[in-house]
């Protein structure tokens, strides 16, 4: 039954080897992008930038169709776009920045939505909105590849400055004015950049999910933020393996049941990790109470 359930399906079918390995590569390179953002309580940023690249996707499907290039850099000038504006508006404004992202990305996401029925089809739109992970050809994953390489190259070499503007961003700045700007500007970059490659596989609305669901996870269970990547990246990795299968052996929509199985993860999490866990704090607390009443 383990082997029906669990290697079956991507032994027999190609697409569901294809779609198996675009979620495996996206999840090593959204899963540290997510522990930084929980670090910088920005984790609803993920999600406003990922409705914000929907206006240039749009763009891209109206010039050239379905095609995977035009999209794709449609979305990141979109993405970074949005996220050049809502910095801008923050600092020269009283707003902070994580409402500024919410009035962009609202206004975004309807933009898209509007540009996309213009021309598409209610098919097209819920393929943008939701993915076609069990669609992904050999030229989407080797895209979702290219960018999760890139993104773990530029993260190597921008740890220890991306750390230290995320801890001490006074400290960074007073080293180096421009620092943490240029830092905070890669890492949006980043940020954009994935979940372009994210869209094209599990869509704009659930591409954030495999992002943010395993980062907070593993922040139930590590301790340090090395221990918290990794935690989280296998948290991604089992989340699309398990959900992919599930959705094969169940006939549901392969996107939804990846992002509900780390979903599952995420409150299993709650519930035992060794650092926030909801159990171990109740069980903690009726054993203080019973030494208090003896």
């Amino acid at each position: 039954m383990i082997y029906h359930f669990f290697f079956e399906p991507f032994i027999a079918y190609g697409f569901m080897r294809r779609a198996l390995v675009a979620c495996l590569a996206l999840s090593i390179s959204t899963a540290p992008l997510g522990i930084f953002l929980l670090l910088r309580r920005m984790s609803l940023v993920g999600d406003a930038l990922s409705h914000a690249i929907l206006p240039g996707v749009a763009v891209g499907y109206l010039l050239a169709g379905m095609s995977l290039v035009a999209m794709g850099v449609g979305g990141f000038v979109a993405g970074v776009l949005v996220a050049l504006i809502s910095g801008l508006v923050s600092s020269r404004t009283n707003l902070k920045e994580d409402a500024s992202f919410a009035g962009f990305y609202l206004g975004s996401l309807a933009l898209g939505v509007t540009l996309i029925s213009l021309r598409g089809s209610s098919v097209d739109l819920l393929h943008l909105l939701f993915g076609s992970i069990l669609a992904v050809d050999s030229q989407s994953t080797i895209f979702v590849g290219v960018i999760a390489s890139v993104t773990l190259l530029i993260l190597a070499g921008l740890y220890r400055g991306l750390v230290m503007e995320t801890f001490d961003r006074s400290f960074l700045q007073v080293n180096n004015r421009l620092a943490p700007h240029l830092i905070h500007g890669v890492f949006l970059a980043l940020l954009v950049l994935n979940l372009v490659a994210g869209f094209q596989i599990l869509g704009t609305l659930m591409s954030v999910g495999l992002m943010m669901l395993p980062a907070v996870s593993a922040r139930c269970w590590a301790k340090t933020l090395p221990g918290a990547m990794f935690i989280a990246i296998v948290c991604g990795l089992l989340s699309a393996w398990i959900g992919l299968a599930w959705s094969f052996a169940a006939a549901l929509p392969a996107g939804p049941a990846i992002v509900l199985t780390a979903s599952v993860g995420f409150f299993i999490s709650i519930l035992f990790g060794s650092r926030s866990g909801l159990v171990r704090s109740l069980c903690r607390g009726l054993i203080t109470t019973s030494k208090g009443v003896k």
